[in-house]
């Protein structure tokens, strides 16, 4: 099971994702572009993440894992909460990570994505 310090460091590896406490200490906020696509808080043995997640995807997950509920404090159609237990796996976890960044990556301004890429590359 992935521990608080294994998705912050999961998080924090995404190309260009940055992290902050805008929400107060032991909240952690991950963007790209400025913009978020999740949040970490909790204690090791209990870590709560919550994640951007496409609507469709995110009725889906909810009505297949007990551990997936309604984004807490965001919009409930388009993030997830993940309470971490054994019947999700964290290939999963780690499938709705990329799902996140990568739906926020894509919805950010050329741009934004193009300095991003000029960014990554040198």
């Amino acid at each position: 099971m992935l521990g608080l310090a294994d998705l912050k460091a999961r998080l924090g590896a995404k190309p260009s994702a940055t992290v902050g406490e805008p929400f107060g200490p032991g909240v952690f906020v991950y963007k790209i572009g400025g913009r978020m696509f999740a949040i970490a808080a909790g204690e090791e043995g209990d870590p709560r993440l919550t994640l951007k997640c496409d609507p469709v995807l995110s009725e889906i997950m909810r009505a297949e894992h007990a551990a997936i509920t309604p984004g807490y404090h965001t919009d409930k159609r388009h993030w997830i909460s993940i309470r971490q237990d054994a019947a999700l796996a964290d290939a999963e976890i780690e499938r709705l990570v990329d799902h996140a960044y990568d739906l926020v990556r894509a919805k950010l301004t050329r741009a934004a994505r193009a300095a991003l890429e000029r960014a990554e590359a040198g």
